[in-house]
């Protein structure tokens, strides 16, 4: 599931920076935003509406997963889908209410996602038999995200559309790295569920109280080595970067003239001397690093830890 909504979110945005289709004008349109991150997220352009295909992947993923592996009856079915076309239409009229996006954008985000659920549907066990049980897993993903951070579209005006991509991208390596190396540990169809004698309540709220501290560490703790240590190999390979947020040392002064690049000799330099970017935002690396591994500590770290206390 984490996999398909990585997908959703690389290929919306994407569509999304290509068409560069701009929101409903405010104003007219009066737009709520409440919170700094839904002004952040108003930044995006807005077709298609990611949240009308995300709802539509996630809940298509979670009643196609109910109904194939749990027992069910045509009234399980009935509900099951009444309550996934319920939450799309409140997710797509959402959207609309608050000025984020035209019906238009609504119904290409609501038809896209069926796109990209059938084919994720026609794929998953693949993937799934792929990242459990092949080699090189995670080489493979490494280099996957690594193509998916360049191969992407530049928009006519800079968006946030990029960061969450970035995000997403790191949570996936992060899950599928876990996963690749401790699926037959604490993974496989045989792990305690929730409620269960295995798993009581109070064992529940044990890794809870134990599992989301340790999460919240490890990517604190990332992203601060991150911030110091990738600069300091990209100084060292001779990669020209920048910073516009996590390292105040290397932002850019739009006022002062282009910022003075170490010029080396290395083959890496030379190499990215090939790429159209005078310099590479580090911000890249360090959000990827950071997500990855809180990600990783999800599905190893922290299950780990569960084992050894007994919870």
């Amino acid at each position: 599931m984490t996999l398909l909504m990585a997908f959703c979110d690389y290929l919306g945005n994407s569509v999304k920076d290509i068409v560069s289709a701009p929101r409903p004008c405010s104003p007219p349109v009066r737009r709520v935003t409440a919170t700094e991150d839904e002004k952040e997220n108003a930044m995006e352009y807005g077709l298609p509406s990611s949240h009308a295909l995300n709802t539509v992947c996630l809940m298509g993923y979670l009643l196609h997963y109910v109904l194939a592996y749990g027992e069910h009856g045509s009234v399980m079915i009935a509900a099951g889908l009444s309550l996934a076309f319920l939450l799309v239409m409140l997710v797509g009229i959402a959207r609309i209410y608050l000025g984020m996006h035209s019906l238009t954008d609504v119904i290409a985000g609501i038809g896209f996602g069926f796109v990209i659920l059938a084919f994720w549907l026609a794929v998953h066990d693949h993937v799934d038999a792929f990242v459990v049980s092949e080699q090189n897993v995670a080489s493979f993903w490494a280099g996957l995200s690594l193509l998916m951070c360049f191969a992407y579209p530049k928009p006519e005006f800079p968006t946030p559309s990029f960061e969450y991509h970035t995000a997403f991208n790191g949570v996936a390596f992060g899950i599928v790295y876990g996963i690749q190396q401790t699926y037959f540990h604490f993974h496989t169809p045989d792990a305690p569920l929730i409620f269960s004698p295995q798993l009581p309540l109070l064992a529940f709220a044990g890794r809870v109280l134990v599992g989301i501290p340790t999460i919240l560490v490890v990517k604190f703790c990332s992203k601060a080595l991150s911030k110091w240590l990738l600069p300091v190999m990209c100084s060292t390979l001779g990669i020209p970067i920048v910073s516009s947020c996590y390292v105040p040392a290397l932002k850019v002064d739009n006022s002062k003239s282009k910022p003075d690049v170490k010029q080396g000799v290395g083959y890496l330099q030379r190499v990215f001397s090939l790429f159209p970017q005078k310099a590479f935002d580090v911000d890249t690396g360090i959000r990827f690093v950071q997500y990855a591994s809180l990600a990783w500590s999800v599905v190893d770290l922290v299950p780990a830890i569960f084992t050894h206390l007994n919870l």
